[in-house]
């Protein structure tokens, strides 16, 4: 059977959600939004939701939020081993997909090896927001070796302290970042946090 065959809808797919829809979902498109606006600033979900195991509360909180019908989605292996497929067809409506290229988002489970960002979408000269937004799991976003961010929505520089970041991650994203305007946005989750890393943004490792 594919990965990506059409759901039925288990009992898992069908409980887990936002409790309060309306109100959860404004709650966290507000926080993505910023986020976005803000680059490296932490934020935190507070919704009670349970997704498919391995995906967070953050990563699922954006699923539920920013995935409709109209916004195919890819998932990493294990994510798509997951119930994950059926719980977005439940509560969004969001199709899974096989091609990376077509993605408008892309949930990346923690601990998944990357090569490059060119396998997704990343845009045209003409329409750099048809582009995939990858959500990436990592261990955590505080205590780990800091990296220095810069650019715009950032005075100065910002620092974050990942941990369980891919090991090619900065030679990625400043390939990803020479396709300017074209390339990717990446939101980074762990557990109930979660930030935003624009194609725009310069990251700087730095000693500790």
């Amino acid at each position: 059977m594919s990965l990506f065959s059409t759901p039925t809808f288990g009992n898992e797919a069908l409980t887990g959600g936002f409790s309060d829809p309306v109100f959860d979902a404004q709650s966290v498109f507000k926080m993505t939004m910023d986020a976005m606006a803000r680059p490296g600033a932490l934020q935190t979900v507070s919704a009670d939701i349970a997704p498919p195991v391995p995906l967070g509360i953050a990563a699922g909180a954006i699923g539920l939020t920013l995935c409709d019908h109209d916004t195919p989605v890819w998932l990493s292996t294990g994510l798509a081993r997951s119930g994950l497929q059926e719980w977005l067809a439940f509560h969004t409506g969001a199709p899974v997909i096989s091609e990376r290229l077509e993605a408008h988002f892309a949930f990346v489970e923690a601990g998944m090896a990357l090569s490059s960002f060119s396998q997704f979408g990343i845009g045209t000269q003409e329409y750099p927001d048809r582009s995939t937004t990858i959500v990436l799991e990592i261990q955590s976003l505080e205590g780990g070796k800091q990296l220095a961010l810069s650019g715009p929505g950032i005075k100065d520089v910002t620092m974050i302290a990942p941990v369980g970041l891919p090991d090619a991650l900065l030679r990625i994203w400043n390939d990803n970042r020479a396709l300017f305007p074209r390339g990717v946005d990446l939101i980074l989750t762990a557990g109930r946090q979660f930030l935003c890393l624009p194609r725009t943004t310069k990251i700087t490792a730095t000693e500790m």
